[in-house]
């Protein structure tokens, strides 16, 4: 049990020395970097990684430095920085995680989102895994794509995995994520369309947990909604007891004809719980899957069709239609981590360098929020509720982190920058292109 935002720096620190005396695992030459004795040690790029806000490298060197004769170039730390490898901060964000972890439950469950975002980065051709070259007319660019699992209740990240545009496979990113996965208690999963796979679901159901993912509604080609029979109301709650075998004798094919009770998967369709090839002299083998598809109104004339494996007694349609709308907090994360936090803001071209960003970015917003926790928001008569202003909170916290603040504890300053929560506001979903910030149009 966490006590204290001191606390959390010190678990911080503390896995950065540990990184540190480890350096050999995560350097590109072992027996070469970081050998000698420099103003650039391997423990400070770790340090000044996690505390780059979204100005320019030299500003930034400025801020760690100050204006002194220790002050060194940004060709000086880019040389440094490229003789890391890219899971020295994967290493440390996932041991903040797991020093830091304090599971709040609901229903004796962890609520973990799992979404993806992309990131455009600078453009680089030679990338030929990340790189959309021009087309009709428009500017070329390169992607990573991020996929998150997020904690709800906490508003922390538990694990990520950042893949290249062109590979991405967002359904193996969430299966590893899962099957990874070391938590003390059942958990339910929550993603949105994208994520709708038997293969998801068979890996989830193996380690115990539940879901709720929303599908494809019936009749949209591609979704598993559009390969089953489904009633033709408009909201419904149909159990369903599948069997999923790789055998295609005349047998499968005339129990197939029960769409609702077998499935024949091809050779072409992941599925990690049945071997891929058959030999057609051995007997049949089935994995079985017991879900729900239920469908709700969300709005006047607006449907969700969601699939899950909760206990219909202890989560009716009305129960998941609540839960599933507690998925937007990974999306107001994305937000926090992007704009906030500073994800947009690249201090390096090459997309391995960029993962370095990504990850130390993951356990700044983490620390943020670990810190947030201790803050005392005072009760007043006031007609509204007070939050914090993570925006606040967030600058704050680098402070502390960069041993900037003295004089008064994160928590106190953090308490002076609060707004009222006014609940019922719904204001539009706006999708925008957000594009790489040239690193000629940073902040001073």
């Amino acid at each position: 049990m966490l006590n204290s935002a001191l606390e959390v720096k010190e678990i911080l620190y503390d896995l950065i020395h540990g990184l540190n005396s480890t350096a050999n695992l995560y350097t590109k030459s072992p027996n070469k970097d970081f050998t000698r004795n420099r103003k650039l040690s391997f423990e400070k790029v770790i340090t000044l990684l996690l505390g780059m806000g979204g100005g320019s490298l030299s500003n930034e060197l400025m801020d760690y430095f100050g204006c002194t004769t220790e002050l060194v170039t940004a060709s000086a730390f880019v040389q440094q920085r490229k003789k890391i490898l890219p899971t020295a901060l994967e290493a440390l964000f996932h041991k903040f995680v797991e020093k830091t972890d304090t599971a709040t439950l609901y229903n004796g469950y962890r609520l973990l989102a799992v979404d993806g975002s992309a990131l455009q980065i600078p453009t680089d051709q030679d990338d030929v895994d990340s790189f959309y070259p021009n087309v009709s007319g428009k500017e070329s660019y390169n992607l990573l794509h991020i996929n998150a699992m997020y904690d709800l209740l906490g508003h922390t990240y538990v694990d990520a995995v950042v893949q290249k545009g062109r590979i991405r496979d967002e359904n193996r990113a969430l299966i590893n994520m899962v099957d990874r996965a070391a938590f003390n208690h059942p958990a339910i999963l929550l993603a949105d369309r994208g994520y709708e796979s038997y293969n998801v679901f068979a890996h989830i159901q193996e380690k115990g947990w539940r879901y709720l993912i929303r599908i494809k509604d019936n009749g949209v080609n591609g979704g598993i909604a559009h390969g089953l029979n489904l009633p033709t109301q408009d909201e419904y709650d149909l159990p369903i007891q599948m069997s999923f075998t790789r055998s295609i004798s005349n047998k499968s094919k005339q129990l197939a004809a029960a769409r609702n009770r077998y499935k024949i998967l091809y050779r072409h369709q992941n599925f990690d719980f049945l071997p891929p090839k058959v030999d057609a002299s051995a007997p049949v083998v089935f994995y079985n899957i017991s879900f729900r598809i239920v469908r709700f109104k969300i709005s006047d004339d607006s449907y969700e069709t969601v699939i899950t494996n909760l206990d219909p007694n202890f989560f009716p349609p009305p129960k998941l239609k609540e839960l599933y709308a507690m998925r937007w907090g990974i999306e107001t994360s994305f937000r926090q981590l992007k704009h906030t936090i500073g994800l947009l803001h690249f201090h390096a071209k090459k997309a391995e360098l960029i993962c370095q960003e990504i990850f130390a970015r993951l356990v700044m917003h983490n620390f943020t929020q670990l810190i947030i926790t201790f803050t005392n928001i005072s009760k007043s008569s006031n007609k509204y509720t007070y939050k914090v202003n993570f925006s606040a909170a967030a600058h704050i916290c680098r402070l502390f982190f960069l041993d900037n603040i003295v004089s008064l504890t994160p928590e106190t300053l953090i308490a002076r920058f609060i707004f009222p929560i006014r609940p019922n506001r719904f204001t539009p979903r706006v999708q925008t292109k957000k594009s790489f910030m040239s690193f000629s149009y940073r902040m001073a």
